[in-house]
């Protein structure tokens, strides 16, 4: 039987960070709920076996049903008829093993029948689902709306909804419009207040919607009349089982089939506030947007780990020239840059879960009492380092995945550009990443802020003091060295205060501080466990040194004036 999880030590290994003990600490409240529930643990060693044992079952699950699944909702996909999706047949088969398996809700509090998970092991189910099949994935991992409904949400609302989240309800976060891609502000779907009825009434459109036929939806809406931006969008809660709301078409996507993404026609549907009105995407959509990233940089993760997986399998099997084809330089070159990009970006992803975990629990401690000064500081040093991280891990983490998907086929050959090996579909999934829930460029635009701020910079100089094995000091030196031309292309963009030439160098500096941060993850992580990580240490930063110095030669190099030459 396969096990997705076990089969990968690094999971194992990142599960078992050491700021883990803080965040078991704050998430468990001193351990309360073990005299409440019999599943809740009694302290920390039992909190992590919990996790440990909920994410074999989670392996286990998608190397037995999922991934044998994914093949055939690939070809099947799901079809829509009088205004509802049907899923794919393996599809309904994925989300009754999970439901069975008690893994719908899994950060949700124990109260409404979720198992309070932190979200590092919540993000590394979903990197683990994601491997299997990723368009799953976007079925089963949009319960991170549930997030946003406990953050924002009313008691009342919490009782409704998230103990249907957790018995099975699945949810979509529904933003986009024909008119209104990326630019939400532009959304123009109606919520009137009925005050016969009282509640509010949505009609309008929606496109692009993932799993947009879900039990239980939050709709961006125009609450306030004559407004055209941001200031006058609203968060409402729309329950299906009020109906109003039909599926006009399921999209024909390249990737990601068995994930429904609909364009829905809402027609005097019934819905309720979720929060405050006027806040919807300034504050609310926000907040959904970065878990929605953090979901996604996993997601990309997990399809890295299968491309990989599948190359080096490929590349074992296959025999050209009476030996097989990992032996020759040009592919072991591809095997080993794939599994550091691998390697790199989810150090990466779980550094961010990790601070999201930290300041995520603080925030929810600040609603049963006042923040002591010292946990307000963490509070907020952590939910610096979450806003920064998360478009890296989204942005960095979804062009690996691209990258790795691309050379796992390359690695299978004219093989690979056929339907009968899994790699043609890791391709096709693989390349949505880049673009949804914010593209690349977006988040590097969220990201050229901490570049010029010094952010970026300030923590590498912390990666830099923490201590790490000798083995490593010469990789320590050369990823300083990175640094120092990092800060140096940052001073000269300062230095012009020209927003055009920030703005067109603005990827070249978030990468090069992307490389030198997962770098130094590397370090850290070789120094924890020498045998699973100094390959890929060693790989990565050699390729990363190569990436800075090209940055660094462009941006110092270039003159303000030849921008002219790029308009044309």
């Amino acid at each position: 039987m396969a096990n997705f999880y076990t089969d990968t030590p690094e999971l194992k290994h990142h599960l078992n960070h050491p700021l883990m003990r803080r965040i078991v600490e704050l998430k468990e409240r001193n351990f309360a709920d073990k005299d409440k529930y019999d599943y809740a643990p009694m302290d920390f060693q039992d909190a992590m076996d919990s996790y440990d044992r909920v994410l074999e079952i989670v392996g286990e699950l998608c190397g037995d049903v999922i991934a044998p699944n994914a093949e055939g909702v690939d070809h099947e996909g799901p079809t829509v008829a009088n205004g509802r999706v049907t899923y794919a047949s393996g599809t309904q088969a994925n989300l009754e093993a999970a439901r069975k398996a008690g893994l719908m809700g899994m950060a949700m509090p124990r109260r409404f029948g979720g198992l309070n998970f932190p979200i590092v092991p919540y993000i590394m189910a979903a990197d683990i689902v994601s491997r299997a099949d990723a368009g799953f994935e976007n079925l089963w991992g949009l319960q991170d709306c549930a997030e946003t409904l406990y953050e924002f949400g009313n008691e009342d609302q919490h009782q409704r909804f998230l103990t249907r989240v957790c018995q099975g309800a699945t949810m979509s976060m529904d933003l986009t419009e024909p008119d209104a891609g990326s630019d939400l502000q532009s959304v123009m779907l109606k919520a009137t207040f009925d005050e016969k009825e009282n509640c509010w009434r949505l009609n309008g459109v929606k496109r692009f919607i993932t799993n947009g036929d879900s039990d239980i939806h939050l709709v961006l809406a125009r609450s306030e009349e004559g407004t055209h931006d941001g200031r006058g969008l609203s968060m409402f809660i729309y329950d299906k089982r009020d109906g109003g709301v039909d599926v006009r078409r399921i999209e024909n996507k390249m990737g990601i089939k068995g994930s429904p993404t609909c364009e829905l026609v809402y027609k005097n549907a019934k819905a309720e506030l979720c929060g405050d009105r006027k806040l919807g995407l300034i504050k609310y959509v926000m907040a959904l947007m970065n878990g929605a990233r953090l979901g996604i940089a996993a997601q990309s993760v997990g399809l890295s780990q299968a491309a990989y997986n599948e190359a080096l399998a490929y590349a074992r099997d296959r025999k050209q020239f009476g030996k097989a084809i990992i032996q020759f330089p040009a592919v072991y070159d591809m095997l080993s840059a794939m599994k550091a990009k691998l390697d790199a970006s989810r150090a990466l992803l779980y550094e961010t879960a990790r601070f999201v975990d930290v300041y995520k629990a603080l925030d929810d401690i600040a609603r049963e009492r006042k923040l002591s000064p010292e946990e307000r500081q963490e509070q907020k040093k952590y939910a610096k380092l979450a806003d920064s991280f998360t478009p890296l891990a989204k942005g960095m983490g979804s062009e690996y995945a691209n990258q790795n998907t691309y050379d796992c086929i390359q690695i299978h050959g004219g093989s690979g550009f056929m339907k009968d090996y899994t790699c043609e579909r890791l391709y096709r999934d693989a390349r949505i990443t880049s673009i949804y829930e914010g593209t690349t460029q977006l988040q590097t635009v969220a990201a050229i802020r901490y570049v010029t701020n010094g952010a970026y910079l300030s923590q590498i100089r912390a990666y830099e003091a923490m201590p790490c094995a000798p083995a490593f000091e010469g990789l320590r030196t050369r990823l300083k060295v990175m640094a120092d031309s990092l800060e140096a292309a940052t001073a000269r963009v300062n230095e012009l205060k020209n927003q055009e030439f920030q703005d067109f160098v603005a990827r070249r500096l978030v990468e090069m501080a992307a490389f030198t941060i997962m770098g130094h993850l590397l370090v850290l992580e070789a120094t924890a466990d020498a045998d699973l990580f100094t390959h890929s240490a060693n790989v990565y930063i050699r390729y990363a040194e190569a990436e800075v110095g090209k940055h660094a030669d462009f941006i110092c190099k270039f003159r303000p004036e030849e921008l002219e030459n790029y308009r044309k």
